[in-house]
């Protein structure tokens, strides 16, 4: 299964970033040292490399009456729990000499000791030892002013700053509160809305930092925190605060459960797994293989609520040996065995390099589907808008690779990959800036039904999420009232629709859960061969790539059968699709693959008897070369000027230097090219870029060139 558990996590503000830890001297480690600070049960290490080693894996682990319940990460590091109890973390990327990286735990024990081991990436043992946390200092009500000191200036400043730690307190905890900035030696007080709970001093600087308690009384809302100096000025900052996590009764007996695992699993899935369990704990799932053995250990934190779910979504790894695999999930009150079966049955195995991307990267997918066969790729946005498409001509491997270059003002959320292989179908799913998440959605077993027939509604989502089902009619009216539908614990539902009343005509399905929706046609009493049919396109010639729109006229209602053939007579696609109450057929899925040849190309429009055919010319123009040009680009606001680069010729990924007049690189990019082998992107000039002389080196996986162009003054 996935190696990577906690990917990605960012370990709180509060002790991540706002809290001075202590150093408690190690005399077992010379080469790597180790400093902790603890807050109850929750512990953070910060391990900082004095070796000229670089390290990139840490063993911790407590003693033997004291458990882990939990762990979380910086970004770029993996950890993993053994059965034993040990957590191991690694990273890809290293910690050199001077760096340092911050690990936390939660442990069954308040300020518990951690045992530790550091080791290089050829597993030498670069330092061990044990670290015992300190506590936070206790609240601070007031702090007098030390003898000699006297304040000076004003109280308040323009430029005075102050934070809370952490930015999400809870009734009744203690809070850091820190700032600059201040007048030197003042005393000040510190509010909760109107409410006076301390006051504090100060330092020679216009620096503080003190420690307040916030009432038990208090309500959990957003609050405004007040500084104020003697003559009533203040600055503030309005946070939200939270409930305490155990008030939670301890009677409350919540089942431990999990979902989001069907019994069916195939490589490349997508899950998203949650459950139930005993509040304010912690779940530990031991994962075995078909073999018995436990090759992966996942934890996840339980909320005040009783609920649980992995940090991030998993995707079934592309190698995955089939068989039989189980889960023991525990909350240390309960247990359950959870088991699914890993088959081959998917044609199409396709799946993101990674779970999120950040903008500006380029996305990339690769898998298999069927060999020798042609793939649609359409990937939308979190909108449902089309960002781009094409139509793949797999050999004999079957192997299927696709990349997008995102920009860093593209819409952030889950993004789509809809590949369709003759009636195959799969959903791929990417996040950018964000973890994706699965959408509703839904699809019909047929185009086409009679009104004594039965549709079957395929619904997927969430594990066990409500979602609504909404059907419109052909004069756009809803038909009856929306319909709740559960979805099981694999995120899957079928909904049988019973058709009889339904007039003749083309109706709508439209699933929905809150803001997020999807829709699709289906039509009933529809029939073939009723009235000559007449098609068109838009234009007459098309470049590879291209999308192309079929417009047509026939009698009304009528189903009809639309297929695109290459000069050779190949049939490139083929859909059903039918004409509305007004006998207007308009299709916009087909398009010319982007290798596809030059020529003729025919479209075919059939219904019974009745048929079309119409011929567009394919202009498949070959570049000798690659060719450059650099020209004088638009001043963006904020941002600064620009050039706009255009490059035909080139394919894929497509790496570009701009080297200056003594041979310095002074920047690198990387785009995917068009389907037609074209980058056209624009440049920001990079500050202090002197006018003058510049060289652009372009390079893809088969070719390079390079040009020059002016940077003008």
């Amino acid at each position: 299964m996935n190696k990577s558990s906690m990917r990605g996590i960012f370990l709180s503000i509060v002790l991540l970033f706002s809290i001075t830890l202590i150093s408690i001297p190690d005399a077992f480690a010379e080469d790597v040292t180790a400093n902790s600070i603890g807050l109850d049960e929750t512990v953070i290490v910060e391990f900082t490399n004095e070796s000229n080693e670089e390290i990139n894996t840490f063993r911790i682990w407590l003693g033997s009456d004291f458990n882990f319940k939990s762990f979380k990460t910086e970004k770029g590091w993996v950890g993993e729990k053994t059965p034993q109890g040990v957590i191991i973390f690694t990273t890809p990327e290293p910690i050199k000499k001077g760096e340092s990286v911050k690990f936390g735990v939660k442990a069954d024990n308040k300020n518990p000791g951690v045992n530790w081991k550091a080791l290089d990436a050829k597993g030498t043992q670069q330092g061990m030892g044990k670290v015992l946390p300190k506590e936070l200092p206790k609240v601070v009500e007031n702090t007098e002013i030390k003898p000699g000191l006297t304040p000076t200036g004003a109280g308040i400043l323009s430029d005075s700053v102050f934070r809370i730690v952490p930015e999400k307190p809870n009734v009744g905890s203690s809070i850091r509160v820190t700032g600059d900035n201040f007048g030197a030696s003042h005393e000040f007080d510190f509010y909760i809305d109107n409410s006076k709970i301390g006051s504090f001093v100060t330092d020679e600087n216009g620096h503080f930092m003190t420690t307040m308690k916030i009432p038990e009384n208090q309500d959990a809302d957003r609050v405004d925190f007040k500084v104020k100096d003697s003559d009533g000025e203040e600055k503030k900052i309005s946070l939200r605060i939270g409930q305490v996590e155990n008030r939670i009764p301890e009677a409350d007996n919540i089942k431990l459960t999990i979902k989001g695992i069907p019994s069916v699993i195939h490589r490349g899935d997508f899950l998203e797994i949650s459950g139930t369990g005993d509040p304010n704990g912690a779940i530990t799932a031991e994962i075995t293989n078909p073999d018995g053995d436990i090759i992966n250990s996942r934890t996840a934190e339980i909320d005040s609520k009783g609920n649980w779910e992995l940090p991030e979504p998993i995707i079934i790894p592309l190698d995955t040996p089939f068989g039989r695999y189980s889960a023991t999930i525990t909350d240390g009150r309960d247990n359950i065995l959870k088991s699914w079966e890993v088959e081959s049955d998917k044609k199409i195995i396709i799946a993101p390099y990674n779970l999120k991307f950040e903008p500006g990267e380029v996305m990339k997918f690769n898998g298999t589907a069927l060999p020798n066969k042609s793939i649609e790729i359409i990937l939308e946005d979190p909108l449902g808008k089309e960002l781009f498409s094409d139509i793949i001509q797999l050999d004999e491997s079957g192997f299927v690779e696709f990349e997008y270059t995102t920009e860093q003002s593209s819409s952030k959320g889950t993004y789509t990959l809809i590949a369709t292989q003759e009636k195959d179908t799969e959903f791929i799913f990417a996040g950018l800036g964000q973890l994706p998440t699965i959408p509703v959605n839904l699809e019909f077993d047929e185009l086409n039904y009679s009104t004594s027939d039965t549709a079957i509604i395929s619904i997927t989502g969430k594990a066990s999420e409500i979602v609504s089902l909404l059907i419109i009619d052909p004069s756009d009216k809803p038909k009856g009232d929306s319909i709740s539908i559960t979805l099981g614990g694999d995120g899957t539902a079928e909904y049988e629709l019973d058709l009889e009343g339904y007039a003749s005509g083309v109706y709508s399905a439209v699933i929905s859960k809150g803001s997020a929706q999807s829709s699709e046609v289906f039509t009933v009493g529809l029939q073939t061969g009723s009235g000559d049919i007449q098609i068109n396109t838009t234009k007459l010639d098309y470049a590879p790539g291209d999308s192309i729109l079929i417009l047509g006229d026939t009698g009304a209602n009528v189903l009809l059968t639309i297929s695109l053939a290459d000069p050779d007579g190949n049939i490139v696609k083929e859909k059903d699709t039918f004409s509305n109450k007004d006998g207007k057929v308009s299709e916009g899925t087909f398009r010319i693959p982007s290798d596809g040849k030059g020529g003729m190309w025919t479209i075919n429009a059939k219904s019974g008897a009745n048929f079309d055919t119409i011929e567009i010319e394919v202009i498949a123009t070959e570049t000798e070369g690659v060719q450059i040009t650099v020209e004088e680009g638009i001043n963006i606001p904020g941002v600064g000027d620009s050039m706009q680069i255009k490059i035909v010729g080139v394919s894929q990924t497509t790496q570009i230097e701009i080297i200056s007049a003594d041979g310095e690189i002074i920047d690198s990019l990387e785009f995917v090219a068009s389907s037609g082998g074209e980058i056209n992107q624009p440049w920001i000039i990079p500050k202090d870029t002197e006018p003058g002389t510049y060289t652009i080196k372009v390079s893809d996986a088969f070719t390079s060139a390079e040009s020059t162009f002016e940077i003008p003054e």
